[in-house]
């Protein structure tokens, strides 16, 4: 294989909840195309974004943080992060600078362990750690996290380090076809990407009222021809567990509702490049997390 031969591929992006999967996405393809929450588990699919350049096409899978589970929610987003990792090119696990290597990320490993694939370790979150801090990461990682083909440290947040990565990434994968047109950052369908976004919003003002009980969706999504030109017009209905919890989403005189609702059509209508109408309700559907039915019928 030549330096000049493109390559392509496909890389899992695994670590456990809140070590910054979804930032290193976002960094890696220069722009939004998987929500970002201080939450934990806040992906909860597993979410296609494109890097392409002169060199290579990065296919980069975003999945859900690995934990021990307590819901069958928990159980079909581990189940879902796991299914890829002997059929990806590289496998990225990151773990976070600024604490601790823990029992969650030693789960991880081990489970990374158990593929064949290539494992790079990325380092995260260095822009608020020590240097010592990311020594340390590296002394214990390269000693007890299992069989690691490359140790890069770096900021998601900042994209300090990225370049290194890509690098790492590149020499693992094979010469390939790109698998999708320039110009083409992510696979997912304009309603999830609407969902998405509107979850995101809603967790962002409800803060620890509502912990993972939030699921929205897109009944219908329609392009309509108005005077004003071309509008993207999405009904998204937001499931909660509890009557109570619907009068938090929705907020005094339906405040949170709307403004969570706006924030998400202008982040949309940006990334789109075109109008966008986002017709929003909330709709109680008891214990959905615990259902196997209700997973079913909402795509988990």
């Amino acid at each position: 294989m030549t330096d000049d031969e493109f390559r392509s591929g496909f890389v899992s992006i695994v670590g456990r909840p809140n070590v910054g999967k979804s930032t290193l996405v976002n960094q890696l393809v220069g722009r939004k195309v998987s929500i970002v929450s201080s939450r934990p588990q806040t992906t909860r699919t597993q979410v296609r974004g494109v890097r392409t350049t002169e060199r290579s096409q990065i296919v980069l899978l975003d999945t859900p943080g690995i934990h021990k589970p307590r819901t069958p929610l928990g159980e079909r987003t581990n189940t879902r992060a796991l299914s890829t990792l002997d059929e990806v090119d590289v496998i990225c696990f990151l773990v976070d600078a600024s604490e601790p290597i823990g029992r969650g990320d030693r789960f991880v490993a081990e489970l990374v362990g158990q593929a064949r694939t290539p494992t790079v370790l990325v380092v995260n979150k260095v822009d608020v750690a020590s240097r010592d801090q990311t020594l340390e990461h590296l002394a214990v990682a390269s000693g007890e996290l299992g069989d690691i083909a490359a140790f890069v440290p770096c900021s998601a947040r900042t994209g300090d380090g990225i370049d290194a990565l890509v690098g790492e990434i590149e020499a693992r994968l094979p010469p390939g076809p790109r698998y999708y047109p320039d110009g083409v950052v992510s696979d997912q369908p304009e309603g999830v990407l609407a969902a998405e976004l509107l979850r995101e919003k809603l967790l962002a003002q409800t803060h620890d009222e509502l912990p993972h009980s939030i699921a929205v969706t897109a009944d219908d999504v329609e392009e309509r021809e108005t005077r004003s030109g071309p509008l993207l017009a999405i009904r998204l209905v937001v499931r909660v567990e509890r009557e109570s919890q619907r009068g938090i989403v929705i907020g005094r005189g339906a405040s949170r509702l709307r403004q969570a609702g706006t924030d998400a059509r202008e982040e949309l209508e940006a990334l789109l490049g075109t109008r966008v109408h986002l017709d929003t309700h909330v709709r109680v559907d008891r214990d959905w997390q615990r259902r196997p039915a209700a997973l079913d019928r909402l795509g988990f």
